[in-house]
């Protein structure tokens, strides 16, 4: 006899694309059962209930095979099938640890939406991060040297902003959509975008994304230019590894990690403790140096959607590991407390 579900068809389809993102399957795949929702989620329920009875769902936009099982399954009040194998593969802790850190945390500094390389609109990764318990998410799409993803020129940033603004005119109290960027590190270590617009941002992780192989010596030069620069709050992914996945593996890029942490301290800059699974940077050794030298840090997910909000008890296992207190860590801070750091 199949399980009882009373969650309703948008809440199963959202369900499914939430755990195949954490699951890191591709896009296309998750984009079908966001699409699915999109569709029915303004629908009254008796207009979907009768697509169903009718057999006429396959009818409705972006809604196919698959989805339409889901819906249908759903609505007659049993636990999709699709929903209870992701949960049953998927659905259970990431990690053997990092609960206790990652209950701390009160947001999120790093993440992407379909302005550049991710994969989901703002509303719906503003959403997630409610639904993850979070009290603010810093939305950082890429700055505009980074065309490969799309990256936002002036214009299209300051555009960003007022639909940042109207975001949280819609959320309402208890959770805020901040303002940022992941700005690209040039190589001369001056930020890939203009002043003024960093200034109003509420948030800044600063990123080394181009000739990662460049000499340690102009690596050294070239990070400690970013950190020095007043705009900077978080120093991204500082090695710019990648330890598997799809994009292959990829070799860290070669600085002198001391020098670079010790004028993060100077300078109040967190180093970013990147939690995507493929990158785990910045590697144990250099964490647990940026940890010696008394450096800040920032719990990232790095997500490019929403489900890989998720991503961040990755991260937070390995601070635990290192012994990282969790007031080093500025995202486990009140958000009043953390954009006086930001911005002070």
């Amino acid at each position: 006899m199949a399980e009882a579900y009373d969650g309703g068809p948008v809440a199963a389809l959202r369900r499914i694309a939430f755990l195949l993102e954490r699951a890191r399957e591709d896009t296309y795949k998750v984009k079908a059962f966001r699409g699915a929702a999109a569709t029915i989620l303004p629908m009254p329920a008796g207009d979907v209930e009768a697509a169903v009875e009718d057999g006429t769902l396959t009818q409705l936009p972006g809604i196919g095979a698959s989805s339409a099982k889901v819906i249908t399954e759903a609505v007659r009040g049993v636990v999709p099938e699709r929903l209870a194998a992701l949960e049953r593969d998927h659905g259970g802790p990431l990690t053997a640890g990092g609960a206790e850190l990652r209950a701390a945390l009160r947001g999120d500094l790093h993440s992407h939406s379909d302005w550049s390389d991710g994969g989901s609109p703002i509303e719906e990764m503003a959403f997630t991060a409610m639904e993850l318990g979070h009290d603010y998410l810093v939305l950082t799409d890429h700055s505009p040297r980074l065309t490969v993803a799309h990256g936002l020129s002036p214009e299209r940033l300051t555009r960003q902003l007022g639909v940042v603004e109207a975001v949280n005119d819609h959320l309402g109290d208890g959770f805020t959509l901040l303002k940022g960027i992941e700005v690209d590190i040039l190589d001369d270590g001056s930020l890939d975008q203009t002043d003024e617009l960093l200034g109003r941002l509420d948030v800044r992780v600063a990123s080394v994304h181009s000739k990662l192989k460049m000499d340690a010596t102009d690596m050294t030069r070239r990070m400690i230019g970013a950190v020095e620069n007043p705009r900077t709050n978080v120093l991204g992914h500082c090695t710019g590894r990648m330890v598997m996945g799809n994009r292959g593996t990829r070799a860290e890029s070669q600085f002198d990690a001391k020098t670079v942490f010790q004028a993060c301290v100077e300078h109040d800059v967190a180093v970013e403790i990147n939690s995507r699974p493929e990158r785990r940077d910045p590697p144990t050794r250099l964490l647990e140096l940026a940890r010696d030298l008394g450096c800040l840090f920032s719990i990232d997910s790095d997500a490019h959607a929403p489900g890989q909000l998720d991503f961040q008890v990755y991260g937070c296992e390995r601070a635990e590991e290192a012994g990282i207190d969790a007031d080093r860590i500025v995202n486990t801070w009140p958000k009043e407390r953390l954009l006086a750091w930001a911005n002070g």
